[in-house]
C-alpha cells in the first residue's frame, strides 16, 4: 500500500493549490473563497523513487460551529487518522494566527509526523515571516509558494524521509465504482453505508459533496475503489456557478474512469429527466451499472409497488433495459448488503469474453432463425464475427455491405447474442464492418 500524506490547515491557505502542484494535474477545486474543498480528495503522487497517495482536506476552523464547518473539521480529522505523514500548511503572508496554533495542537495529539509548509512565500521580502512559525513547536517550517512551485522539492524531501521506500509490484488496478445522481438523492449516505463508517459529508443541503472522491475498500475479499461524486445538476442551473460547473465536469469525468456506475435515484421524487440524462451518459460510456432506488423506506407500498415502479422507470430507460435495479434505504440499511453483489455481477458481465467459435455458432444460429434483410434486391451477407474488447463486450460483425444492415436487424443480433450468453446486465457494442477480399472467413 502506498503511504498516505494528508494536507491540512485552516481555510484558504493554499491546500488545494499545493495538492494540484504535487500530483501534477488539476484535481481539487481551486477557488479564491474559503471552504471550497469540503471533502477529502485522494490522488497518487510521486517524488523521485517514492510513490504515495495525497489527501486534500477541507479547511479546519476550530471555533466555527457552522454545520458544514464542523463536518469539514471532522473530515480533516479522519484524514489525519488515516495518514502516515501530515503536511500542515499555513499562510506566510497572513502570519501566525490563533487558529494555526489550535490546528498545531490537534496535530501534536495525533502523534503523526508533521511537516510544516509556510505558503505564499513568493518574494524575498516575505522570507523573514517563515521564522515566526517556529513557535508552533512542530519542527522546521519550510517556506514555499504552492502557486509558483517554489520550495516544494525541499518540502517533499522532508515528507518522504518519514516513510520507507516501498517496492510496488505491478498489479491490476482495482475496479472503480462511481456513485452518481442528482444532488441530495443520498449518494454519500449510500457510500457511507457501504463503507460502514463516515466517509463523505452527509447533510440535507443539496450539492454538499462538490468533488469526486476516491476511497479504496474491500468487499468479499476483493479490492475496489469507490468514487463519490458531486450531484449532477442541469446545465442551465450551473452556468454562472464556477464551483458547481467544476463539480459537474468532475462527475462526468468520474463516470468515464469508473468501471461500475451506481446510478442513485430518489424514490420519493421518481425518475426525472436529469436522471435519464445521467443514465444515458453511463450507457454511452459502456459502463457496468446498477440503478439504486434510494429512500424506499419512505414509500407506502404493497406487493406490486416495486414491480410497477421498475416497469414505469424502464419506459424512460428503454435504451438500457438490461440494467439491474435495486430498491434500498441507505438510511436504514435496507438491502444495502445487495448493492455490491449486484455491482460485482454487472462488472463480471461487462468483462465477459466469448470465444470466437462459440460467438460465430450463435450468429449462424441467429441467421438461420431470421434471414438477413433484402434491400433494393440485394441481400445482406454476414460472414463472421469476433469480439474485439470488453468493458463493454464489443463485437465486430463482417458483412458484404454495411449499408444493408438495417438497425432493426442489428438490434435483433444484439438481443440474440445477449440472450444466448445470458448477458443480462451489461451494455453491448456491435460494430458492422465490410469484409475486405484479403480477409479470411
Amino acid at each position: 500500500m502506498k503511504p498516505l500524506i494528508a494536507i491540512v490547515g485552516r481555510p484558504n491557505v493554499g491546500k488545494s493549490t499545493l495538492f494540484n502542484k504535487i500530483v501534477g494535474k488539476r484535481i481539487a477545486i481551486v477557488e479564491d473563497s474559503p471552504g471550497v474543498t469540503r471533502d477529502r480528495i485522494y490522488a497518487d503522487g510521486e517524488w523521485l523513487d517514492y510513490r504515495f497517495t495525497l489527501i486534500d482536506t477541507g479547511g479546519i476552523e476550530p471555533e466555527n460551529e457552522d454545520i458544514i464547518a464542523k463536518q469539514m473539521r471532522r473530515q480533516a480529522e479522519l484524514a489525519i487518522e488515516t495518514a502516515h505523514v501530515i503536511i500542515f500548511i499555513v499562510d506566510g503572508r497572513a502570519g501566525l494566527t490563533a487558529a494555526d496554533e489550535e490546528v498545531a495542537d490537534m496535530l501534536r495529539r495525533s502523534k503523526k509526523p508533521v511537516v510544516l509548509a509556510v505558503n505564499k512565500i513568493d518574494h524575498p521580502k516575505f522570507e523573514e515571516a517563515v521564522y515566526d512559525f517556529y513557535s508552533l513547536g512542530i519542527g522546521t517550517p519550510y517556506g514555499i509558494s504552492a502557486e509558483q512551485g517554489l520550495g516544494i522539492g525541499d518540502l517533499l524531501d522532508e515528507v518522504v524521509s518519514y516513510f520507507e521506500r516501498i517496492d510496488e509490484e505491478a498489479a491490476e488496478e482495482n475496479p472503480a465504482i462511481c456513485v452518481v445522481g442528482r444532488p441530495n438523492v443520498g449518494k454519500s449516505s449510500l457510500l457511507n453505508a457501504l463503507l460502514g463508517h463516515e466517509r463523505s459529508i452527509v447533510s440535507d443541503v443539496p450539492g454538499t459533496t462538490r468533488d469526486a472522491i476516491d476511497t479504496p475498500f474491500e468487499w468479499n475479499g476483493k479490492s475496489y475503489t469507490l468514487i463519490d461524486t458531486a450531484g449532477i445538476r442541469r446545465k442551465r442551473s450551473v452556468e454562472d456557478e464556477t464551483v458547481e460547473r467544476y463539480s459537474v465536469i468532475r462527475s462526468l469525468a468520474a463516470i468515464r474512469r469508473a468501471d461500475i456506475a451506481l446510478i442513485v435515484v430518489d424514490a420519493e421524487r421518481g425518475l426525472s429527466e436529469q436522471d435519464v440524462r445521467i443514465a444515458g451518459y453511463v450507457h454511452e460510456e459502456g459502463k457496468a451499472s446498477v440503478v439504486i432506488v434510494n429512500k424506499w423506506d419512505l414509500i407506502e407500498k404493497d406487493t406490486y409497488t416495486a414491480d410497477k415502479f421498475k416497469k414505469d422507470m424502464l419506459v424512460d430507460l428503454a435504451f438500457m433495459s438490461y440494467v439491474p435495479m435495486l430498491f434500498i434505504s441507505a438510511k436504514t440499511g435496507q438491502r444495502v448488503n445487495k448493492v455490491m453483489e449486484l455491482a460485482e455481477f454487472a462488472f463480471e458481465q461487462n468483462s465477459t469474453r466469448i470465444p470466437t467459435g462459440k460467438l460465430n455458432g450463435i450468429v449462424s444460429e441467429a441467421i438461420t432463425m431470421n434471414d438477413p434483410p433484402l434491400s433494393g434486391g440485394r441481400r445482406l451477407r454476414i460472414y463472421y464475427a469476433t469480439q474485439v474488447s470488453t468493458r463493454p463486450p464489443t463485437f465486430v460483425i463482417f458483412v458484404n455491405e454495411p449499408d444493408l444492415m438495417h438497425f432493426s436487424y442489428k438490434r435483433y443480433l444484439e438481443n440474440y447474442i445477449r440472450k444466448s450468453f445470458e448477458l443480462t446486465a451489461t451494455p453491448l457494442r456491435i460494430i458492422i464492418r465490410k469484409r475486405e477480399r484479403n480477409e479470411n472467413n
